[in-house]
């Protein structure tokens, strides 16, 4: 089967669907502080209408042949060994690709038609060229649904960055491109035949001339604070400046002020202002400096090496487990650069949420989409963690029973992920086959002082045909874990000869708890949707837990310019 971020696939070009959205004359209202679950392509097609987003993040996979996993944590908190392969991000020319490349080779864009052409040609049908077109097709619908106003940045690693940029040219336009963020991603380490690799690239693009920038200011150096040495009797303290124009092109002011003639950078009357708020250092040798304060000092003006802002690691607060995690201050630094509040962010491979979560924490509105529900799941926890009360729609995962078949017609991994999220239950395992060795997830729970923390054992079935051997299986592996609950999480109801053997299981009795639990529990997915959950002592959630936001944080200073040229 064709190993792709593109798992859902098409039930029409997503030319189709826009010109048949085009002669309809009807575009949707934009909705947002909302999750899509699926195809971005899809979802960027049918729900997101042209020039109605601010600002676009995305930190798309990078065809490294990595395997992307969720991180869970143990009963007692602590991160979990046991990682669930969610997807592998590397690609192949299959049918998904052959449309997307058709899409655009047809499409209105011959621009990038002509381009995708010809890196197809020179480089081959290959893993590399299968990725491109994969982000080729998606780029050009970002582009549609970008306001002429905003802006993009597109997060990846040297693998893929140089074609992406190219990529980038094409769609936005050469001339918009701004800046090649360069991140210092991890301390230096070393590779054992070339450099170490430590750093990941953001490439930064407008729309057009006339987009939103809110100019970012960084800490001073220590270096350079010990140049504020100087101090007003009122406590104020400050640097002297330069304040002459020798040796600056563009001219100046030569005047005489105060007895010294010079070619001075401002011209009389904003000196004589200056000298009245006493804001200039006569020095000892007849000069004239202007004094700088430091209370009013805003910091340095950002450039594009940042190396101030630390990765993920093992002990970070805000530490999920998601492996490819960012963290929240460098989506802040780009969403206060790139878009002000009220605005509308996208991420549509919003994977743990980081983006998002910047964008609440900054009072923006949001859309998230992503192609796993482990992980729009994981962003539903998160963003409920972190804010208390927030109402977040998500659609696109099973609503009702006739979606829940659906779902799990169409990918019985999503489904069975789906389901045991629901329940509370931690995934065991990937897409390999075998790897699971009976169970599809665990429930942790707490069973007493003596015992502690043990697990139930959950078993889900998306298909048709269910049978007492199901049953009889899910008892054989409670007792090879030496575990005393067993789940059978069902889309189809259980039979009769089913329900007999659950019952003849017996019970597992809780002496802490004084309480007798059923050994095999049936659980019917419309029983789940109608609220009922599996019958256990207190459990405790294997997700991570974000940490509670407490009000505004915006611990960046912004220097908001207006007007039609914006300061780049």
């Amino acid at each position: 089967m064709e190993q792709t971020f593109l798992s859902v696939t098409f039930s029409m070009s997503f030319r189709h669907k826009l010109e048949t959205r085009l002669i309809e004359d009807k575009m949707p209202e934009i909705k947002t502080n909302i999750l899509y679950y699926g195809d971005n392509l899809d979802i960027l097609c049918e729900h997101i209408p042209d020039e109605s987003i601010d600002l676009i993040y995305l930190d798309p996979p990078f065809n490294s042949k990595r395997s992307y996993n969720v991180l869970f944590r143990e009963s007692s908190g602590a991160a979990s060994e046991a990682q669930i392969e969610a997807f592998e991000d590397s690609w192949h020319w299959g049918d998904s690709t052959m449309r997307a490349y058709d899409d655009v080779m047809r499409g209105s864009r011959q621009d990038v038609a002509k381009l995708l052409g010809a890196m197809v040609d020179g480089f081959g049908h290959n893993d590399m060229t299968a990725y491109l077109v994969m982000m080729a097709v998606r780029l050009v619908e970002l582009h549609r649904v970008l306001k002429s106003t905003g802006s993009i940045y597109l997060h990846c690693d040297p693998t893929a960055g140089s074609y992406l940029r190219v990529i980038l040219d094409s769609v936005f336009g050469p001339t918009n491109f701004k800046n090649e963020i360069v991140w210092k991603r991890t301390t230096a380490h070393s590779d054992p035949i070339k450099y170490g690799s430590n750093i990941d690239i953001i490439w930064f693009y407008t729309k057009s001339s006339n987009y939103t920038w809110n100019k970012i200011f960084s800490e001073y150096s220590p270096k350079y604070l010990k140049r504020f040495r100087y101090e007003d009797k009122d406590g104020r303290i400050w640097m002297d400046d330069n304040l002459t124009a020798k040796g600056l092109t563009g001219g100046g002011y030569e005047y005489t002020f105060k007895g010294v003639r010079s070619l001075w950078r401002v011209p009389l009357v904003t000196m004589k202002k200056l000298d009245g708020e006493n804001r200039l250092h006569y020095t000892k040798r007849g000069g004239i400096r202007l004094k700088r304060y430091l209370d009013e000092a805003k910091g340095s003006v950002l450039q594009s090496l940042w190396t101030d802002i630390s990765p993920i690691n093992s002990q970070a607060k805000e530490r999920l487990g998601f492996q490819t995690q960012k963290p929240l201050e460098l989506l802040n630094r780009i969403i206060s650069a790139s878009s002000n509040p009220g605005d509308v962010i996208l991420d549509p491979f919003c994977g743990c949420g980081t983006a998002v979560h910047a964008a609440q924490k900054l009072e923006r509105r949001w859309i998230g989409i992503d192609i796993t529900y482990l992980a729009i799941n994981l962003i539903e926890r998160r963003m409920q963690d972190a804010f208390a009360g927030i109402e977040i729609e998500t659609i696109g995962a099973p609503i009702d029973l006739a979606s829940a078949r659906d779902l799990a017609r169409r990918d019985k991994w999503q489904f069975q992920w789906w389901g045991l999220t629901r329940i509370n239950a931690q995934p065991v395992a990937g897409k390999k086959k075998g790897a699971d060795r009976g169970i599809d997830g665990v429930i942790p729970y707490f069973a007493g002082p003596t015992e502690d923390y043990k697990r139930a054992i959950v078993s889900v079935k998306g298909g048709e045909n269910v049978s007492v051997r199901d049953i009889r299986d899910l008892v054989g592996v409670l007792d090879r874990e030496n575990e005393p609950v067993g789940i059978f999480l069902t889309l189809t109801p259980p039979t009769k000869s089913m329900i007999t053997e659950a019952v003849a299981a017996g019970f597992y009795e809780s002496e802490f708890w004084g309480r007798k639990f059923p050994r095999i529990q049936i659980l019917t997915i419309e029983e789940m949707f109608d609220g009922k959950r599996p019958n256990l002592p207190w459990g405790k959630t294997p997700f991570a837990n974000a940490q509670r936001e407490k009000g505004k944080d915006n611990q960046i200073s912004i220097d908001i310019k207006d007007g039609n040229e914006r300061d780049t």
